[in-house]
């Protein structure tokens, strides 16, 4: 296997799921992050960074999926999932919800500047938060990062 040769690259091993998946997890912390900062400044600069952050984050769910899907397919041959794998796509999909849900939110008052973020996202961010570190934290395991 060659480092630069592109078809190790697309037909990796890890059908891509493993690199991907990062994108979404850094994106939606750092969006929650930057919207906790933009609160206590009062910053709407800081409040767009969390905007596209997390709508970043939302997006780049879909090829995730896609490619944890691929990865059960091909590499597990379709069958049936159980313990820590189930769980890992249980808590990957209602990952890629909460997500979305978050990015809703900060999507409704982005279109409407006059309208103020719901105090309802505070905890649904901080969920998010947890779901999506469990679900990487699975993850690692899967991969044989963590062990």
């Amino acid at each position: 296997m060659k480092p630069f040769d592109p078809r190790s690259v697309i037909f990796a091993r890890h059908a891509q799921h493993v690199v991907l998946a990062h994108f979404p997890i850094a994106l939606c912390l750092v969006g929650v992050l930057f919207d906790f900062i933009a609160q206590g400044k009062k910053s709407r600069a800081l409040e767009e960074v969390a905007y596209y952050n997390l709508l970043v984050a939302a997006i780049s769910t879909i090829p995730v999926i896609a490619t944890g899907l691929l990865a059960w397919h091909f590499q597990l041959e379709g069958q049936k999932l159980k313990g820590t794998l189930l769980l890992h796509l249980v808590l990957g999909t209602l990952s890629a919800c909460m997500i979305w849900l978050v990015w809703s939110f900060h999507f409704r008052a982005h279109r409407d500047p006059e309208r103020k973020l719901l105090m309802l996202r505070i905890p649904v961010e901080l969920a998010a938060v947890a779901v999506v570190s469990l679900t990487a934290h699975l993850g690692g395991f899967l991969s044989g990062v963590n062990g």
